[in-house]
C-alpha cells in the first residue's frame, strides 16, 4: 500500500512564509531567490497572522521594517530593478489605510514591468460581525473591500478566502512574478481570520521550487524579414529601452553597434545600455532626449526598438519620427510592446535576439559618411554638455546643472544614481554620462515623487558593495522623507543629495510653457489678495533630514559642493548633501527640450500668455502621425 501523503499543520500565514523561503529563479545557470525579504508595517489584519509567521520563521524570510506602505513598495521596486527582476520582495501590510497605502506603489510596479509581492490584510472571510474596524460597506456587494482597489495596478490578484486556496493562488502569484512579459505588482488579499486559520498542508508545497526564466529566440522567418530591412537602411537608429538592462544584454548590444556602425539611442530606463563614451552611443531620446539622437530620429528610415515600450516621452507624443517612409523593427519578449507603431515584430529574449541579428548581419555596416555625421554631431552634444557642468567661481552658488557636474566628476563605474521626478530626470536624460550597466536607475514609467529615498534603501539591500546617490528635490522630499529613519535603523548606507530651488521646477516650467504662468507651483508666502510674493518659506529641510538621523553636510558654494560630495561618498552612514541652487536666468542649464511633449492647452482663454501657448500647441500638434 502507499504510504500517507505527509503533511503539516500550520496557519495560513505560516505556510505563506515557509513556501515563499524556498521559491528560486533561475537564468543561464545563476540560480537566486525569489523572494529575498519581507517589508511590513503591522496592524490589525496581519499583525496576529503574517507578523507572528515572520517572528516564528526567524531568518528563513528576512523581516525589513518600513514607516510608510507606499514607500516599502518603492524600496522593494528598486531591489528588483537592481536584480534585473530575478528577485524580488514581499510587502505585507494591516487591513484599511495601510491597505490602500498600496496603491501607488503598485501602479509604478506595473507600468514598469517590475516584480513585487502584495500581502495586504483583509477584512474577515468568515463575517463574525460587520462592520469590522476600516471595512468599507458597499451596499450592492458583500464581498468587496478596500483591496479591489489594487486589481487594476495589479498583474494578478487574489484574494486567499480558504486556507487550501493558497496553494494555487501563491503558485500563480510566482508565475507572475517570475515572468518576463507578465510581471509586476502581484497581490494576495488576506483575511485577518483566514491568516491564523490552521491547515494540514502537503509537504510537496514547502519543496524548493525554480522558477527558470527563459530567454526565448526570434521567429525565423521575422528575423529573416528584420535583416533584409536593416541592410535596405540607410539611415537606421536603434533605441535602447529598459529591457536592455533586465535580460542583461549590454554586451550583445554593444557587440551588435560594434559590427554594424548603428547609432544607439536610449530611454530613461535604457540609460546605460552603452556606455557613454561608445562611438556608437548618442544619449537620450525623445522630450528629454540630446540634439543628437532626435536629429538621428527625424531622419531615420529604419527604428530598431529594443525592449521599449514607446511612451510619449520617448516619441514625442508621436511626432519625432518625421521621414515619411520610416519603417520599425521591435525587438521585444512582450509581443504587446513587439506590434507597436505597426513594426516588423521580433518576439524574443533582447540578448537572444540582439545576438540573433548581429550573426545574421554579418558583414554589414552603415555607410561612413553616417557614421561620421552623427560622430560630429555626438562631439558637439558633449561641448554642450561640458558648457552646462562648467563651474563658475567656486565661491558661486551652483545651479542644478553643476551640482550634476560635480557628481559627475567624482563617480566611477561602481556608483549608482536614482531618480524620479521633477526636473532632475530631464536633466539626467540629456546630460548624464553612465559609465556602467545599472548606474543610472531613473523611474519615468510612472514619474513617481517620493521614489528616490526608499529606491534607494532597496538599491543598496541589492547592491551592498556599491556607492549609492538618491537625488532629491525639495517638492519629492516633502512627498517622502520617511524611510530615511528606516535606512538609520537598518544601517543601509547612502547618499541623498537634496537639492532646494524652493518650489515644484519642473511643473513651473510646464506651467509657463502651457500658459499656466508658474500658478502654484512656487514655494512662497501667500498675500491676503491670494498672489504670492518672492520671500521663499523659512523652511529647513536639512535640519528636518537630521532629525530623522541622517548626517547632513550643507553645501552653499560650488567649491563647497565638490567637498561635501567627496566626504558623502566616504561615509559609514547614511548622509544628506544639501544645497541651495541658483535659478536665476544666468546661471547655466541644460540645453531646452530638443523634442515636443503633448499636454493640451486652453482652447479658450483670457490670458495673453494661455492665448499664445495655444497657438504654439496647435502648430506642433499638426507634426502627429500614426505609424501604420
Amino acid at each position: 500500500m502507499n504510504a500517507a501523503p505527509t503533511t503539516r499543520r500550520l496557519t495560513v500565514a505560516q505556510a505563506l512564509v515557509e513556501f515563499l523561503a524556498h521559491q528560486y529563479t533561475e537564468r543561464d545557470g545563476r540560480r537566486q531567490r525569489l523572494i529575498g525579504a519581507c517589508w511590513g508595517i503591522f496592524g490589525h489584519g496581519n499583525v496576529a497572522g503574517v507578523g507572528q509567521a515572520l517572528l516564528e520563521s526567524g531568518t528563513a524570510l528576512p523581516y525589513l521594517q518600513g514607516r510608510n506602505e507606499q514607500a516599502m513598495v518603492h524600496a522593494a521596486v528598486g531591489y528588483a530593478r537592481q536584480c534585473d527582476r530575478l528577485s524580488a520582495q514581499a510587502v505585507t501590510t494591516s487591513i484599511g489605510p495601510g491597505a490602500t497605502n498600496l496603491v501607488t506603489g503598485a501602479a509604478l510596479a506595473t507600468v514598469n514591468r517590475l516584480p513585487v509581492l502584495l500581502l495586504p490584510g483583509d477584512t474577515f472571510a468568515t463575517r463574525p460581525a460587520e462592520p469590522v474596524l476600516q471595512q468599507l460597506e458597499v451596499p450592492y456587494a458583500g464581498d468587496v473591500s478596500v483591496n479591489d482597489v489594487l486589481r487594476p495596478v495589479s498583474r494578478y490578484f487574489d484574494r486567499v478566502t480558504r486556507p487550501e486556496a493558497l496553494i494555487p493562488a501563491a503558485m500563480q502569484a510566482m508565475r507572475v512574478l517570475a515572468d518576463p512579459v507578465d510581471t509586476g505588482a502581484v497581490t494576495l488579499a488576506l483575511p485577518q481570520d483566514v491568516q491564523a486559520e490552521a491547515y494540514d498542508w502537503p509537504e510537496e508545497f514547502f519543496a524548493d521550487r525554480v522558477w527558470r526564466v527563459p530567454r526565448p529566440a526570434p521567429d525565423a522567418a521575422a528575423l529573416a524579414e528584420a535583416v533584409r530591412s536593416v541592410r535596405g537602411a540607410r539611415r537606421p537608429l536603434v533605441i535602447a529601452g529598459g529591457g536592455v538592462h533586465h535580460s542583461e544584454a549590454e554586451e550583445a548590444l554593444r557587440a551588435f553597434a560594434d559590427a554594424t556602425g548603428i547609432p544607439v539611442a536610449s530611454t530613461q530606463a535604457g540609460k546605460g545600455s552603452l556606455r557613454h563614451d561608445h562611438p556608437c552611443d548618442v544619449g537620450g531620446i525623445g522630450h528629454t532626449g540630446t540634439a543628437t539622437a532626435d536629429a538621428l530620429a527625424r531622419e531615420a528610415d529604419l527604428v530598431i526598438g529594443v525592449g521599449t515600450r514607446y511612451t510619449d516621452f520617448t516619441t514625442a507624443s508621436a511626432t519625432l519620427f518625421a521621414e515619411p517612409g520610416v519603417r520599425f523593427v521591435n525587438l521585444n519578449i512582450a509581443a504587446f510592446d513587439a506590434h507597436k507603431l505597426g513594426a516588423l515584430s521580433l518576439v524574443a529574449d533582447a540578448r537572444a535576439g540582439l545576438e540573433a541579428l548581429t550573426g545574421a548581419l554579418a558583414g554589414h555596416r552603415v555607410e561612413k559618411e553616417y557614421e561620421a555625421a552623427y560622430g560630429a554631431a555626438k562631439e558637439e552634444w558633449e561641448r554642450r554638455v561640458d558648457a552646462a557642468y562648467g563651474a563658475a567661481d567656486a565661491s558661486a552658488r551652483p545651479s542644478q546643472t553643476q551640482v550634476l557636474g560635480a557628481l559627475d566628476a567624482l563617480v566611477d563605474d561602481t556608483d549608482i544614481v536614482i531618480n524620479a521626478a521633477g526636473s532632475l530626470p530631464g536633466d539626467l536624460h540629456k546630460l548624464w554620462r553612465a559609465r556602467s550597466r545599472r548606474q543610472y536607475h531613473l523611474e519615468y514609467g510612472y514619474s513617481c515623487m517620493g521614489y528616490e529615498i526608499p529606491a534607494a534603501i532597496g538599491v543598496r539591500l541589492a547592491a551592498p558593495d556599491r556607492p549609492v546617490w538618491a537625488l532629491v528635490g525639495d517638492g519629492t522630499y516633502l512627498m517622502n522623507p520617511t524611510e530615511i529613519v528606516t535606512a538609520v535603523q537598518e544601517g543601509i548606507n547612502f547618499t541623498m543629495v537634496l537639492i532646494q530651488n524652493h518650489g515644484y521646477a519642473s511643473i513651473g516650467g510646464l506651467s509657463e510653457a502651457t500658459g499656466g504662468e508658474r500658478f502654484g507651483t512656487a514655494y512662497r508666502f501667500r498675500a491676503g489678495d491670494g498672489t504670492y510674493t518672492g520671500a521663499p518659506l523659512p523652511v529647513d529641510l536639512a535640519a528636518n533630514a537630521a532629525s530623522l538621523g541622517m548626517r547632513v553636510i550643507r553645501a552653499a558654494t560650488v567649491g563647497e559642493l565638490r567637498a561635501a560630495l567627496a566626504e558623502a561618498r566616504g561615509a559609514n552612514r547614511p548622509t544628506c548633501v544639501y544645497v541651495e541652487t541658483e535659478t536665476a536666468d544666468t546661471v547655466p542649464g541644460a540645453p531646452e527640450a530638443q523634442a515636443w511633449w503633448d499636454v493640451p492647452v486652453a482652447e479658450t482663454a483670457t490670458r495673453p500668455a494661455a492665448v499664445a501657448a495655444r497657438a504654439a500647441y496647435d502648430r506642433q500638434a499638426a507634426g502627429r502621425r500614426r505609424h501604420l
